[in-house]
């Protein structure tokens, strides 16, 4: 056991007592395996160590290589996730850690769709899936009710990103304003539809710099970001004429839904090369909300 000044008591053993002190100190209550691996110098050594620690209820296993120490408060409560953004953090970082400590490896992930929309308070519905998004195949999976879902990009699709606290001592990465709605115009199901899109676009509207985020759609170069993307700056009235005319020279003679995951219904909007699945009064309620 851990006392409630971080003290480990004579029960744990003093090489498990060393590791978790160690976790303490680098403040990494979720951990690898790799790092207690590198703690204690040796890898057989690592596992007996987890073995008991997870036995005593001192750490639970989120997933295979990954753990979290169960803080003292919670005494024996071995379901303990903790924060569900430094979780998705650590899963991501797992899929590619080896030998060294993982602040040492590369930071190829962000926290997005949803995820950001909640982290930029720019829904108003509870967020029920934490997503993130990584160039790397990272299998989706539910770790104590909790449904974590990894959205693969390409490595070139990593700007547009910025850390932000997520408690005292943990950060995670996550897209930015801009990068966020450009990701929920691109995959809307993954925001609760383009009226969550729309409503995050027009609750931001103030904050929004319009050149960032029609110069993230060029980068991005997907066609139905852009109509979208054109359509609801011109809906809303962000961004100059310049700006939206810059969009429409991008757009082909395809018609793309607004929705994806709506019904294929609607009128044709010739402008912006959309069929409107959900209506502009609609949208313009749910911005004026």
């Amino acid at each position: 056991m851990i006392t409630k000044d971080n003290k480990p008591t004579k029960t744990l053993g003093p090489t498990a007592a060393r590791l978790v002190l160690t976790l303490h100190e680098n403040q990494r209550p979720i951990f690898h395996i790799k790092e207690v691996e590198k703690i204690l110098g040796d890898a057989a050594k690592a596992k007996r160590v987890l073995s008991r620690l997870v036995d005593h209820g001192i750490a639970t296993r989120l997933k295979p290589g990954v753990f979290r120490l169960i803080p003292f408060e919670l005494g024996f409560e071995r379901e303990h996730l903790g924060n569900p953004y430094a979780v998705a953090r650590e899963i991501a970082m797992s899929s590619h850690i080896r030998a060294r400590a993982p602040q040492k490896e590369p930071v190829d992930y962000y926290l997005s769709h949803g995820s950001a929309f909640s982290l930029h308070q720019m829904t108003t519905q509870p967020q029920l899936v934490i997503y993130t998004s990584s160039p790397r195949l990272i299998r989706s999976l539910t770790i104590q009710g909790t449904e974590f879902r990894f959205v693969r990009c390409k490595t070139e699709h990593l700007f547009g990103l910025e850390e932000t606290w997520i408690e005292k001592n943990e950060k995670v990465r996550v897209s930015n304003l801009e990068r966020t709605l450009i990701d929920g115009l691109k995959q809307p199901n993954y925001c609760g539809g383009i009226t969550e899109v729309a409503k995050g676009l027009s609750i931001k509207r103030a904050h929004l710099k319009p050149e960032k985020l029609v110069d993230y759609a060029m980068k991005l170069d997907v066609g139905v970001v852009i109509r979208r993307l054109g359509f609801l700056m011109e809906l809303f009235q962000i961004g100059s004429r310049e700006l939206l005319v810059s969009l429409q020279s991008k757009l082909t003679t395809t018609y793309q839904l607004l929705d994806p995951n709506l019904p294929t219904e609607g009128k044709y909007l010739s402008k912006w090369r959309l069929r409107l699945n959900v209506t502009e009064e609609e949208l313009r309620a749910v911005g004026a909300t």
